[in-house]
């Protein structure tokens, strides 16, 4: 018998739809592949970037089902996508204005990290036979 369970798919609550679907689809290249609109509003989407997968929702404001948060919801949650090569990921990004990590190695692979809108940490990583704690700056690629 095969594996029933396929894809892990982490699921944000957002503050702002358009702030997070904005850096996630433009500065990360994620792209909408499903959506939920009501009344002429985005609520909820499925974001796709290669095989990873990610879902956004944001949280109401007012009403029965409202909720608002004491801080960033995000904030202690870190995804960790691994990727061919991390440091095209980090060239791509930083080209359209995203902050992220310089590059290090660690646990054997190229990680680069950054933070949503909402502090969800995001890391994309990258597989490495190069010594631990090497510096994307302290090579020549």
């Amino acid at each position: 018998m095969g594996a029933n369970v396929k894809q892990a798919v982490p699921f944000f609550a957002v503050s702002d739809m358009e702030t997070s679907v904005h850096y996630y689809v433009d500065g990360l290249g994620f792209a909408i592949t499903k959506k939920w609109i009501v009344e002429g509003k985005l609520r909820w989407c499925w974001l796709q970037h290669g095989d990873a997968a990610l879902m956004l929702q944001e949280f109401r404001k007012e009403g029965h089902d409202s909720w608002v948060p004491e801080g960033k919801v995000g904030v202690g949650v870190s995804i960790c996508f691994t990727c061919e090569d991390a440091l095209a990921i980090y060239r791509e990004v930083t080209s359209r204005g995203i902050q992220a990590s310089k590059p290090v190695v660690g646990n054997g692979m190229w990680v680069t990290s950054l933070s949503d809108p909402d502090g969800y940490k995001i890391e994309f990583q990258s597989y490495t036979e190069l010594p631990e704690e090497t510096e994307f700056a302290s090579i020549t690629i």
